[in-house]
């Protein structure tokens, strides 16, 4: 029997406006994790270990930052002659061309092309969630069970559920889907990994264009999946193991907090399923004398001469001889000098702290944005954001 023709396509154009200063310079999927790698590391790496081949990255916002980390899909085994990685651009010259004005008006402008490749089932995934996924297993129970659509679920905590597509189930079967309600029914959450019988599913959204128009599609949790539900086509695969959503900067934060962990809750050296990413040029961390690291995740390239806990540092990171980071996330070339202090802070790309100064402390996590420079001897007080957004 011959394997089903999969197309994963992988959301990776949104604004990633939750993630505040750090998509202010980069796409979403761009934004660094754990040190070396980024967040569409984990649907790419998916791809790779359930042996899909044919992935296609929808992008919009900052695509450059993006496109430098793909390599043409090279760390995933995805540049090929025929197949592999395609990146999909806004585009104009028919008419379905245009900005992308939500994830259901994609598939709708993209839905010629997407008929034209004749997949069994179109895998379509967000890139702002940390976990692993075996997507031919979903396939396969997909195919087998006569569902328009399957949607991944997992339980959130009761006070985050309004953020995300709430499901109702009875067995496997989706029985009322709502999309960040105000008052959730339950704690199951789909977790933006859904397969959909491609032919079934793109009729049913030029019956909504006809209906509410291109605009009018918005997200796939707007008009289409409600839809699916309420015609009794929509079942519900539950993720065994960990998930979270980082598209917010406590989130993002708390899932560096889960991978400092001594048992963590995804081994991203499993060799069996390893996290595959873009590799850098980095020599080996320096740890210099006198310094202190403790419960921290510590990249190639960076050089500790102070106190570092709880933290991640990612590559070219310096710690000056008395500074301190406690509880924080360091992007890539940041620097902290001598005897300044940074406390549940996530510091970007090329951020200079200067000599003594004071960034976050006890409370709402701090961020400081990419290259800013915090003055020597001043103060970011806890939950500060430096540079203030504009109004």
């Amino acid at each position: 029997m011959a394997l089903p023709r999969i197309l994963v396509l992988v959301l990776a154009g949104g604004a990633g406006g939750r993630l505040e200063l750090l998509t202010d310079q980069r796409a979403k999927p761009a934004v660094p994790f754990a040190g070396v790698y980024r967040l569409i590391d984990f649907p790419l790496s998916n791809c790779q270990h359930s042996g899909i081949a044919d992935v296609w990255v929808s992008v919009q916002f900052h695509p450059t930052s993006l496109s430098d980390h793909l390599a043409n899909g090279r760390p995933w085994d995805l540049d090929r002659t025929s197949g592999g990685m395609m990146m999909l651009p806004p585009f104009q010259g028919t008419e379905r061309g245009g900005w992308v004005s939500g994830t259901a008006n994609l598939l709708w402008r993209q839905a010629d092309l997407i008929r034209g490749y004749g997949a069994d089932a179109l895998v379509v995934v967000s890139s702002d969630a940390v976990y692993k996924l075996d997507y031919r297993e979903v396939v396969e129970a997909h195919l087998g069970s006569g569902a328009e659509v399957t949607m991944v679920t997992t339980e959130v905590a009761a006070d985050d559920a309004s953020r995300y597509g709430i499901v109702q189930v009875d067995g496997d079967r989706v029985t009322d889907y709502a999309y960040k309600p105000d008052e959730p029914a339950t704690t199951t959450a789909t977790n933006e990994v859904f397969v959909f019988t491609p032919g079934a599913t793109l009729d049913r959204l030029e019956a909504l264009d006809d209906e509410l128009g291109e605009d009018g599609l918005e997200d796939l949790g707007s008009h289409l999946l409600p839809a699916q539900t309420r015609d009794g086509l929509a079942r519900a695969y539950p993720l065994q193991g960990y998930w979270r959503d980082v598209g917010t900067v406590p989130a993002y934060w708390e899932a560096h907090r889960d991978f400092l962990a001594p048992e963590p809750p995804i081994d991203l050296d499993d060799a069996a399923w390893p996290l595959h990413t873009r590799g850098g040029r980095h020599s080996a961390a320096r740890v210099l004398p006198g310094a202190v690291v403790d419960e921290s995740l510590v990249s190639g390239g960076t050089r500790v001469a102070g106190e570092v806990r709880g933290s991640v540092l990612s590559p070219g990171v310096v710690v000056e001889k008395g500074a301190t980071v406690v509880d924080s996330v360091l992007l890539p070339g940041a620097h902290v000098r001598a005897g300044a202090r940074v406390v549940r802070s996530v510091l970007d790309d090329g951020v200079v702290v200067g000599d003594g100064a004071s960034v976050g402390g006890d409370g709402d996590i701090t961020l400081v944005g990419r290259r800013a420079r915090v003055a020597a001897g001043s103060e970011l007080t806890a939950g500060a954001r430096f540079p203030e957004p504009e109004d």
